[in-house]
């Protein structure tokens, strides 16, 4: 319940999840802006975005509505500055792979000098050759190229502290393994783009990110939410975004073929090692995000903490690949669907939480079965299939190519 007769302070916390769990959050967040009413998710008082959720967080914080940012990540149109295509990230970091390779010769004599002169082991010696392997293999500096051209538009700012709201971005520091809360004080100097880069460096996937001396990776590392940075504000009514959960394909419908054209897997184990790690981490975030969760509500019972999430029977959102943009259309529009068949499933439960703090479903608009997120288009002939099919593969090429 509120503490008081002032208008109820509403945050939003968003969790990361990759570029699905990106399209994910994005339908998901234009069914809740349109589904609720008295809520509006640009005029927030504080957002905290991790990784994935931090790219949507800061430009919520913006001023981009959600359906702004569907325009931009997903359908690709509008302002030349504000179309965001994500194929830009699968761009190799030629200037970590090349200072690699060029400590390749040092690094093969240090590690012959140990074998055969310090008798030090073999797999000591290979070790010192690890060196030599990329911190990432993609570049993540488009992230903050585009996003500073996004931020640099009238009305916007790339500043944490020229913003109307609070925003919070957090990384991982790789040295100290210690959260870098960009955003709040120590850490508001530093470029919104800049920390949205930072909290989605993935490691293994894109370089770690230098800011100020030290280098910062994902935040997902430390927690899944940081939803603490906003507890901590004092906030009457918390929403939280998580999309990435763990399969129950003992619950799934059995439809044999997936919208997306693809075949269901009959067992997880079929689909081989990508499947069973995909499992596997969802699990263990999942696991580790239940217990935040619960850690949150016993440590401020007097905020109301609702969380949103995919359902786990769903095979749709857990089949499809999550560096894959080609369906990010059709996946986008299945989140807002789900999430709208969500609401409505719950629409008691989360009408008695939503209401003390003057927020209310639009049963109008939920019920409308009309409504769709992203442009209804005229059936393809086979050769306008074909023709876009090439385009695109095309483009990925284009992209995937150095210059």
């Amino acid at each position: 319940m509120p503490r008081s007769s002032k208008k109820p302070r509403i945050a939003l916390a968003l969790a990361g999840g990759g570029p699905l769990g990106a399209i994910y959050e994005i339908g998901a967040l234009c069914a809740l802006d349109e589904s609720l009413d008295g809520l509006s998710l640009n005029d927030l008082d504080a957002y905290v975005g991790v990784s994935a959720g931090g790219f949507i967080a800061a430009g919520l914080a913006n001023g981009l509505s959600p359906r702004d940012i569907c325009a931009s990540f997903i359908e690709n149109v509008g302002a030349p500055h504000d179309i965001f295509k994500p194929s830009v990230l699968i761009r190799p970091a030629w200037g970590e792979i090349a200072k690699r390779l060029a400590a390749l010769p040092m690094l093969a004599g240090q590690a012959s000098y140990r074998y055969f002169f310090s008798r030090r082991s073999l797999s000591s010696a290979f070790e010192r050759l690890g060196r030599a392997l990329p911190a990432g293999f993609f570049s993540n500096a488009a992230i903050d190229a585009q996003l500073r051209r996004q931020f640099s538009a009238p009305g916007r700012t790339n500043d944490f502290r020229h913003l109307k709201r609070k925003l919070v971005l957090v990384a991982t520091d790789l040295d100290s393994g210690d959260p870098a809360p960009f955003g709040q004080p120590g850490y508001d100097h530093v470029p919104i783009s800049k920390a949205v880069q930072a909290s989605a460096a993935l490691p293994g996937l894109f370089p770690p990110v230098e800011i100020d001396g030290r280098y910062y990776v994902d935040g997902a590392l430390k927690k899944t939410l940081h939803a603490s940075v906003l507890l901590e504000e004092d906030v009457d009514l918390l929403l939280c975004l998580n999309p990435l959960v763990p399969f129950n394909s003992t619950q799934a419908p059995q439809h044999r073929v997936l919208s997306s054209g693809e075949e269901r897997i009959p067992k997880l184990v079929d689909g081989g090692l990508p499947v069973v790690l995909s499992q596997t981490f969802r699990t263990m975030i999942h696991s580790r995000l239940e217990l935040g969760m619960k850690a949150y509500e016993r440590n401020h019972p007097d905020t109301t903490i609702v969380l949103f999430e995919p359902d786990q029977r769903d095979p749709e959102m857990f089949l499809a690949n999550t560096f894959s943009y080609s369906q990010r259309r059709a996946l986008a529009e299945h989140a807002y669907q789900q999430t709208r068949q969500m609401l409505r499933s719950r629409r008691s439960v989360l009408s008695a939480q939503l209401a003390p703090h003057g927020v209310s479903i639009n049963d109008d608009v939920l019920d409308d079965r009309q409504r769709t997120l992203v442009s209804r288009r005229a059936p393809r002939t086979r050769s306008a299939w074909a023709l876009q099919r090439l385009e695109g593969v095309l483009n990925d090429l284009e992209h995937a190519l150095p210059r």
